[in-house]
């Protein structure tokens, strides 16, 4: 199968790209030529397929649909996932309009026969009071925590009616995703873990009534390549794992390592105030913040998801959360990001 990978250089689309090659498909890869392809290259010694790198991006549609010439399926990562920018402007014309580009593309492209769009659990919105949501639930869209969730709203209107409009679109919803790679805004538990043991995070985050869906990246990989070979056109399926609060990953972080639990909370009002003062020097220095206000706000709510359909209709197996946070601790000591 020839399949192109659109957000290969990052860290889900570049684990994508890898066990894609493992299993023999041809990738074509769109990066952009300032990518950093440390997470894509080099291509893995077992691989039983091809790689080509497309130089383009999925905001230049010319390049876009170059890339899609003659590929069968389209998996389409790519998307900043920032809480906040300087300038919210670039994660609507990256987000939304680079998912415009790829319907575009796919209708111009005779070849394509099936498209995975990676979407958001922050598209299927927030699980406030306590319930577990599935595919049916559908986001409100009157609030939201950062300019990112409400591009994820508006893209996923978008690929539901270009599913409807019979564009042979599958989305898939992630949850918080994490696990060995590349340690970046996509990878924040890896993150905070590193804060954590490196002192900087000495306490819990607030005092633990947020609830998040923590997806291992390789598990998320196995659900895309499910959902190419058995998932249903214009279905939705939530590739999440075990729910649980950030709070719960420091106590199991620090049982698998041995070392003592955090003492303290840190009240989120107070890493609110921090967030305000990273992004004031943030928009002196020009380096993005750890933390923010609105990274903050999504702190405040529950994130919490069945993911019992995608189990049933692609054989989606996540592994638990200590099992995956057993193999991530290990990685960080062994390159030296974190000590225990």
């Amino acid at each position: 199968m020839k399949v192109l990978v659109t957000g290969a250089s990052g860290y889900l689309g570049g684990k994508l790209c890898h066990t894609l090659l493992t299993q023999g498909h041809s990738v074509r890869a769109l990066v952009r030529k300032s990518s950093n392809l440390d997470s894509l290259l080099p291509v893995p010694e077992e691989k039983k397929g091809s790689l080509d790198l497309a130089y383009g991006d999925i905001n230049d549609y010319h390049s876009l649909l170059l890339a899609c010439t003659d590929c069968q399926v389209i998996f389409h990562v790519a998307a900043i996932v920032e809480p906040w920018l300087p300038d919210p402007s670039i994660i609507f014309t990256v987000n939304v309009g680079g998912l415009e580009n790829v319907i575009k593309a796919a209708k111009q492209t005779n070849s394509v026969q099936k498209i995975i769009y990676t979407s958001s659990f922050f598209a299927i919105g927030s699980t406030d009071g306590g319930h577990v949501a599935d595919e049916t639930q559908m986001h409100g869209g009157k609030f939201f925590c950062t300019e990112y969730e409400k591009s994820k709203v508006i893209t996923d209107k978008l690929a539901i009616q270009a599913s409807k409009d019979g564009l042979p679109l599958v989305i898939v919803y992630p949850g918080v995703i994490y696990g060995p790679g590349k340690v970046t805004t996509g990878n924040i538990v890896a993150k905070m873990l590193i804060e954590r043991f490196n002192g900087r995070l000495p306490g819990y985050v607030g005092y633990g009534s947020d609830k998040f869906s923590f997806s291992h990246v390789e598990d998320v990989v196995d659900g895309h390549i499910a959902a190419m070979n058995k998932g249903r056109v214009g279905e939705r399926y939530l590739l999440t794992g075990e729910n649980a609060s950030f709070n719960h990953v420091f106590d199991a972080a620090s049982i698998i390592t041995g070392t003592r639990k955090p003492f303290f909370h840190i009240p989120l009002r107070v890493v609110e105030a921090i967030g305000w003062v990273a992004v004031l020097f943030a928009r002196l220095t020009g380096t993005l913040p750890t933390i923010s206000p609105p990274s903050v706000n999504v702190m405040k709510h529950q994130w919490a998801y069945s993911c019992e359909k995608a189990k049933v209709e692609l054989g989606y197996k996540p592994r638990s959360l200590s099992e995956g946070l057993g193999e991530v601790l290990p990685w960080l000591k062994s390159i030296g990001l974190i000590k225990y």
